[in-house]
């Protein structure tokens, strides 16, 4: 029997992953994050499944060695938090969901854009208070604005097509040649046309900070950034100072660069410590949502489903889906 601990483990997804056996495979969960001081809690697991804001650098990846862990199951797309050379090194096999429900993403991008653009935040407050003064509300049209869509992987495929829907005139940022219902320019050239700029790029080295200061300088001072992917993709503080000086005209951020120290918790009865984040959220042009862009029923049992199905073919010593 594969005994493996499912770190980060929420109420939510526990009936996606029941705890016990099936298929050869032993479940415990743990509300803790893995990093290198809940690394103890591993004694005795062959290996572990971890979400995004875990940490398995070096110094966790040694010590899961040692206790003998020979698998790293991500229940997630991204796997900038894992140390993939040293894992090698190590022999630990690492796994990841590569593709989920891109709708999900994208649908939750034109919530946050919409919501934006309509004010419908503002609008809701106001009515509960018996406030129907429309002043302040002013909102825009999406059909005919141009978009800027950065990265054409599955989720930026999906967006593109929404949209398109809408009316939107589309500009794509890739890497690699693409073709379809869009132009594809260079990021320059995106940043400078479009209304609205989305995110949709894996953090690596490339991309950390893809949007800082400079690429600021160069969006309309009316432009919409919404941001999906990871938080780094951002220079938070030049965000901050883009913002201040009426640099950007609406911020919508699903993840955030320092989220492993706020996101998945219920903060509300904790003092502030992130000073960035509180002058971030203090913006009336700033919407933020806590890394639930993903959080569907359909992409949490497809994810559950990747992963279990990852999880019992390494106990039967069969290929992994999505190993890195």
């Amino acid at each position: 029997m594969l005994k493996v601990g499912f770190f980060s483990a929420q109420r939510y997804e526990r009936p996606f992953y029941p705890e016990g056996a099936r298929d050869g495979v032993v479940i415990e969960h743990f509300e803790q994050s893995l990093n290198a001081r809940s690394v103890m809690l591993c004694q005795g697991l062959d290996a572990v499944c971890v979400f995004v804001n875990d940490q398995l650098d070096r110094t966790v990846l040694e010590r899961l060695s040692i206790v003998g862990v020979r698998l790293v199951a991500l229940r997630c797309a991204g796997f900038n938090n894992v140390d993939l050379e040293t894992a090698r090194e190590l022999g630990i096999r690492v796994c990841r969901v590569p593709a989920y429900s891109p709708e999900a993403v994208a649908e939750h991008c034109l919530a946050l854009i919409l919501t934006l653009s309509r004010k419908t935040h503002k609008a809701y407050n106001r009515v509960r208070e018996d406030n129907f003064d429309l002043n302040g509300l002013l909102g825009f049209n999406l059909a005919g604005k141009t978009a800027g869509v950065i990265g054409y992987g599955q989720i930026g495929q999906a967006l593109v097509r929404i949209l398109k829907g809408f009316g939107c005139h589309v500009l794509v940022c890739d890497n690699e040649p693409r073709q379809g219902d869009f132009t594809q320019v260079d990021l320059d050239e995106l940043l400078a046309a479009s209304d609205i700029v989305s995110l949709h790029c894996p953090l690596t080295d490339d991309t950390y900070h893809r949007i800082g200061e400079p690429e600021f300088k160069r969006m309309k001072n009316t432009a919409m950034l919404i941001n999906t992917s990871r938080g780094a993709l951002i220079d938070t503080r030049a965000c901050i100072e883009a913002l201040k000086a009426g640099e950007l005209g609406y911020l919508g951020i699903d993840v955030y660069e320092q989220e492993s120290e706020l996101f998945f918790r219920d903060r509300s009865d904790s003092i502030p410590q992130d000073d960035v984040f509180a002058r971030l959220t203090s913006f009336p042009n700033v919407l933020v949502t806590g890394h639930q862009g993903f959080f569907t029923e359909e992409a949490l049992a497809e994810i559950a489903a990747t992963t279990l199905d990852s999880l019992a073919a390494f106990e039967r010593g069969a290929a992994l889906s999505g190993e890195l």
